[in-house]
């Protein structure tokens, strides 16, 4: 019987895992590897800090969601041998595998940034990207009265692109809804030019920011956190000091990828975008996070490249040519506080455009504008994620982008 290996069990590997043992029935075996027996609804640690969900609202077992036929191994991977085709985990057990699909996601590393990984870290400086962080910078805000918050991007890709301009909207409406709105000084740090970098969404959306008293420091490439001056300092020595800092520490896959020679400068398996397939070992494929792929480490992603990569690979294994293509589809709402958010819609080659998503004309949700409409579907989709997607069940969204519905003459 032939073997497949998933390495992570987030949402890529749950859905692959349980898509696979669908389509293929008993013909394989297939073994899911993950470190955490905790499966994390990632999306919700954003709503954690301002109270919206509680810990309870995005954790559950990991092997509540595997199908019946999914071995699951309980270990950290240590390293992997492309060449003989071997796992080994951190407790010395060792896997064989015919076939190998890496969905170890992306990760925050705070040692990649000199000063970030201080005694500071979880008092006056925090990320939300775990729910550990989430609850401590729940916990710094309660008693946040007044100050200088400061939201820092370090640098791309990182997984939800979007979750630092999140989180300084919430932060604001947060800070108004107490009252203490002109008490708190909120700065968005970041390395790009603009908020948006893409142009329609940048002339759509770019005076977001001073209609709600939020500074912008663009191009600032953080070189330096000095902790004990409560200091940002950059690569040209601009400095932004904080009283609160919410960083996003650098994005790194996992360090096995790098070690076995199959990933980029962070990390991330190279792979053909249009088939997840290594062009160094035809056998290992990656998904989700832990590839790298023009577009968003986002979790719609890999959702939609499960309509391709399905197909793809039980053609793969049957020896026939791979048919599909994943055009990098990918939506994301944006929250913007104030129960509202919007939503974008793009993919490899169409940047985020105004419309009406999913029906055409009629929606119910509205691209690149904002609705109450929009937030309550981003807060509808936890319970799509644990009742839909993960366990691998169909959703009647198309996975390739329509154009239907969009305004093409700003495309």
């Amino acid at each position: 019987m032939q073997r497949i290996l998933i390495l992570g069990a987030g949402t890529a590997g749950t859905m692959a895992a349980n898509h696979l043992r669908k389509e293929l029935g008993s013909e394989y075996e297939i073994t899911i590897v993950d470190q955490d027996e905790t499966h994390y609804y990632q999306p919700g640690f954003l709503f954690i800090p301002f109270g919206t969900y509680q810990p309870s609202d995005v954790v559950k077992p990991t092997a509540d969601f595997l199908r019946k036929g999914i071995s699951y191994v309980n270990g950290e991977v240590a390293s992997l041998e492309p060449t003989a085709n071997t796992v080994l985990l951190a407790d010395g057990r060792t896997f064989g595998y015919d076939h190998l699909i890496i969905a170890t996601g992306t990760h925050p590393t705070l040692g990649e940034t000199p000063g970030l990984d201080s005694d500071e870290y979880g008092k006056t400086v925090h990320d939300f990207f775990s729910l550990e962080s989430a609850v401590a910078l729940q916990e710094a805000l309660e008693s946040f009265k007044e100050g200088r918050l400061v939201v820092s991007l370090i640098e791309m890709p990182i997984k939800c692109p979007v979750a630092p301009l999140e989180f300084a909207f919430l932060a604001e409406a947060h800070f108004t809804d107490l009252g203490i709105r002109d008490k708190v000084e909120i700065v968005y740090v970041t390395p790009m030019s603009s908020v948006f970098t893409k142009p329609v969404a940048s002339e759509q959306l770019g005076d977001m920011f001073e209609q709600r008293g939020i500074h912008l420091e663009p191009d600032f490439y953080l070189e330096r956190v000095d902790a004990e001056a409560k200091m940002l300092v950059s690569y040209d020595e601009r400095e932004v000091p904080y009283d609160l800092l919410v960083t996003v520490p650098i994005n790194m896959g996992a360090s096995f990828v790098g070690a076995a020679g199959i990933g980029d400068e962070l990390n991330h398996v190279r792979v053909d975008p249009g088939n997840f397939q290594s062009p160094d070992y035809p056998n290992i494929f990656a998904l989700g996070d832990a590839a790298s792929l023009p577009t968003s480490k986002a979790g719609s992603v890999a959702h939609f490249a499960m309509d391709t990569f399905v197909p793809n690979f039980v053609d793969y294994l049957r020896g026939l040519p791979m048919k599909h293509e994943f055009d990098g589809h990918a939506n994301c709402y944006i929250e913007t506080g104030h129960d509202k958010a919007m939503l974008i819609d793009f993919n490899y080659k169409t940047q985020p455009l105004p419309g009406k998503y999913p029906v055409p004309g009629i929606g119910p949700f509205s691209l690149l504008e904002e609705s109450k409409v929009n937030h309550r579907g981003k807060l509808a989709f936890r319970w799509m994620y644990w009742n839909l997607l993960l366990p691998g069940r169909h959703l009647p969204v198309s996975s390739e982008m329509s154009m239907a519905g969009k305004d093409t003459d700003l495309a």
